[in-house]
């Protein structure tokens, strides 16, 4: 198959572009990074550009937030795209649109640490807490598009809930390590990694109720889905020596014995899994969340 793919991570603040051929998708090249568009007028010029800088006939682009089929349906910091249909934007454009973690887990399927694998859960850890679930060797989508919004799961009957962040997000994020961080005493959540990595007893005491709640919620979807391995993507993988014991504990202690050999893998991609993913998921079209055949 000839033909290339604009590649398009586009976060809350960044967009980061690449070019691939259609047939050699994992050898994205990074052709641009530059502040995210604050307006639809803008954001379409930007595409328009590389699309035509490229050469590209595809179009991967995977999006922080909800899409279904070409169109965004709700992107939180970027809310001028609600509604956009790329498909209808850009016409003569193959458009395959998904969530960045999603695209993450296509780049870990396709080459990376779910190789060959047909049921994996991928957890997006930075600012916010991201997911995606591949389950008979397809990305789940769900009735609406919105399937594994782990960042929303919840281990506490009282909390009363809010609109903005799920209580995961709320607990075990990029966030909420540096707010414990802070109220032991460190400057950040890194700081804090690195002192318990240094065996500060004071620093691992303030990681351990995050990371608690993190595995306690993930027991659940473990058992519910049973996937072969979970790939720990975003910031969180360069402290995965030091929470990953952490993590561990209370999500054996919460799944059955036939399930408690469950591994956390880092994911192979790092800060890259967006732009490779979108790669993947631009060079594959519409069937883009079906892995293998």
């Amino acid at each position: 198959m000839s033909g290339k793919v604009l590649a398009i991570d586009l976060g809350g603040t960044r967009v980061r572009a690449g070019v691939a051929a259609i047939d050699d998708p994992v050898a994205v090249q990074p052709i641009g990074e530059w502040p995210a568009p604050q307006d639809r007028e803008r954001f379409l010029a930007l595409l328009s550009t590389q699309i035509e800088n490229a050469g590209a006939d595809h179009l991967g682009l995977g999006v922080p937030g909800l899409a279904r089929g070409t169109r965004c349906v709700w992107i939180p910091n970027l809310p001028y795209l609600d509604g956009l249909d790329l498909g209808t934007a850009l016409p003569g454009i193959g458009v395959a649109l998904g969530n960045d973690a999603q695209f993450a887990l296509v780049a870990e399927a396709s080459a990376g640490a779910a190789v060959g694998l047909d049921d994996a859960l991928l957890l997006a850890i930075g600012t916010g807490i991201g997911s995606a679930v591949l389950a008979g060797g397809q990305i789940i989508s769900g009735s609406s598009g919105a399937a594994s919004s782990f960042g929303w799961a919840a281990a506490d009957v009282d909390d009363p809930g809010e609109d903005v962040s799920g209580w995961l997000e709320r607990h075990a994020s990029g966030r909420a390590l540096d707010a414990a961080a802070t109220a032991a005493g460190f400057a950040n959540g890194a700081a804090l990694v690195e002192a318990a990595r240094g065996g500060d007893a004071r620093a691992t005491a303030a990681l351990e109720p995050p990371m608690r709640a993190l595995g306690t919620a993930l027991a659940g979807a473990v058992a519910l889905l049973d996937p072969s391995v979970v790939i720990l993507a975003g910031g969180v993988v360069r402290s995965l020596d030091v929470l990953a014991p952490m993590i561990l504990a209370p999500l054996r202690r919460q799944l059955p014995k036939h399930l408690r050999g469950i591994e956390l893998k880092a994911g192979q991609f790092g800060a890259r899994a967006g732009l490779v993913g979108a790669a993947f998921a631009g060079a594959r079209g519409p069937n883009w969340r079906r892995q293998h055949g």
